[in-house]
């Protein structure tokens, strides 16, 4: 098999498996059940589109159709969390966070070098995961870890569908593919922590 058709057909596989991965995610905001953080969602649907332009400028090629993909996807969600106003405990962390986030972004258009631009661009993404982190931390119900374990399995597919290996056309995808996972983990733990802290009340009871 060709080797850029094989690329081609995972990355498709992962445009439509983002598509598909939100709807789970999307239902519970609808539902009530989880509130996304605007200031996080905001940023990525911002960023995110930065970070496809300098993939595909660098020859990415189908994989960085994963990044345009996602970046759609977080614009929707940004506008469900803001319109349903799902997210009320913004903290002024979450307001530093975003103006760092914003501060770095006009750096980001004054770098002149593409491999600064993609790490900046992906540090910048990583600075809008903070205030959905810390709101998660304290309640962790408030987020569906299986549609950020999907996220890290496609967006292994996307580096994966890459036409062009470069840090510019990979850093993205892999840290994304390690945060996400990572996340999943922390989720999973602070449930189980707060599952007992129930439990020992009702000991205490």
């Amino acid at each position: 098999m060709d080797i850029t058709y094989f690329k081609s057909v995972i990355g498709i596989i992962a445009v439509i498996l983002t598509f598909s991965g939100y709807i789970p995610y999307i239902r519970d905001i609808l539902n009530g059940k989880t509130k996304p953080h605007m200031y996080s969602w905001f940023l990525w649907m911002f960023v995110g589109s930065l970070a496809f332009s300098l993939q595909f400028s660098d020859g990415g090629g189908a994989g960085s159709f994963v990044t345009l993909a996602a970046t759609i996807m977080c614009a929707v969600v940004f506008l469900l969390s803001f319109f349903r106003k799902s997210s009320n405990d913004i903290t002024k962390s979450d307001t530093l966070f975003f103006g760092l986030t914003i501060a770095a972004v006009v750096v980001w258009l004054f770098a002149k070098q593409p491999l600064f631009s993609m790490v900046l661009t992906t540090g910048i993404d990583l600075l809008c995961f903070v205030p959905t982190i810390r709101k998660s931390w304290h309640k962790p119900e408030t987020e569906t870890a299986s549609f950020y374990l999907i996220n890290s399995f496609r967006f292994f597919l996307a580096a994966v569908a890459l036409q062009r290996y470069t840090i510019i056309t990979a850093l993205y995808p892999v840290v994304w593919m390690v945060a996400n996972g990572l996340f999943v983990v922390m989720l999973e733990l602070r449930k189980k922590y707060q599952v007992e802290l129930r439990k020992q009340s009702v000991r205490l009871r």
